[in-house]
């Protein structure tokens, strides 16, 4: 029984490092939208903003008012409502975020429009709508 349990442990032990070395899904619209709902999922907001298009974050860079504003919600959910290609070859992507005001513990949700573009030189899509507007009613 103890050989039977060891080889079962060892089994599991496998698949578990088998599905950590899988490649991911090799689709950079794929990677890029999912990767980017992750960060904003997860309050990651310096991870999210990797993915806005570098002249935006030129243009209009993050100030410190804004990254403490971060720091006051909370992300409950984030939701896909569309997603559709442009004819530029970018895409278009509505989501619905869900959040609470840590101050205030109020729940309230806003959905997102983001705009991405994609960078041939780089193989790689760019967020060019910017961050969510936590502050939108």
């Amino acid at each position: 029984m103890k050989r039977f349990l060891r080889l079962l442990v060892a089994s599991f032990a496998l698949a578990l490092a088998a599905c950590a070395m899988a490649p991911s899904s090799m689709n950079p619209q794929d990677d890029a939208l999912d990767n980017y709902g992750v960060a904003i999922r997860w309050n990651e907001f310096a991870d999210a903003w990797a993915f806005v298009d570098p002249a935006l974050r030129q243009l209009q860079p993050l100030t410190e008012l804004e990254m403490q504003r971060f720091k006051q919600i909370q992300v409950t959910g984030y939701d896909l409502k569309g997603r559709g290609p442009t004819p530029d070859g970018g895409l278009e992507q509505t989501v619905e975020i869900r959040l609470i005001n840590r101050n205030t513990q109020l729940e309230r949700t806003i959905v997102d429009h983001q705009s991405w573009r994609w960078d041939q030189a780089n193989k790689r899509y760019w967020l060019t709508s910017g961050l969510p507007d936590f502050t939108a009613n």
